[in-house]
């Protein structure tokens, strides 16, 4: 019988294992771009820990195993800044990166309450662009960051912020 993956708020117990899974997953992102000093990578222990303390940090279990995570803090005027949304390899396009978002979509605006969500992305990351966009979130900017990177911020209103778009059921 296989293990059911669970997301959860992390622990400060998971710091270590987040530190290494975001290290392996961002292996492809500085390649992409030939920049292997990118923060995700060059981040320590220390300085995840006191972030962790800071924001939303939600990881993805598979046992007693991180295999996903992502964080994401709100600022004085509402915007929740998402960031490090990472899914280990082989784990990667069976939803789980969606799952993340949603949950720390959710954990932000019910615990925190954000009003719209901002996340940016290389512009060679294409997987990244499409998961986003698929979770409704368009581009607002990009920014020329260096010669070889140009980074693309996306964003969306929280569910129930006026004009933001709504679900509705129809019932018989």
């Amino acid at each position: 019988m296989g293990m059911s993956v669970t997301v959860s708020a992390a622990t400060d117990q998971d710091a270590e294992q987040i530190l290494k899974l975001q290290y392996l997953c961002y292996q492809p992102e500085a390649a992409l771009y030939d920049d292997y000093s990118i923060p995700p990578l060059t981040q320590t222990l220390d300085d995840l820990r006191a972030e962790l303390s800071d924001a939303c940090v939600v990881v993805a279990r598979l046992g007693t195993e991180v295999v996903g995570a992502v964080r994401g803090t709100v600022g004085a005027d509402g915007t929740a800044a998402i960031g490090t949304l990472v899914v280990h390899p082989r784990m990667q396009r069976h939803g789980l990166g969606g799952r993340l978002l949603t949950a720390v979509e959710e954990r932000l605006a019910t615990e925190r309450s954000a009003k719209r969500y901002r996340l940016t992305a290389g512009h060679r990351s294409e997987g990244n662009l499409r998961l986003y966009r698929s979770h409704g979130y368009a581009p607002v900017g990009t920014e020329q960051v260096s010669p070889r990177l140009s980074r693309i911020t996306l964003e969306k209103e929280a569910a129930g912020v006026e004009g933001a778009p709504q679900d509705y059921v129809a019932s018989a």
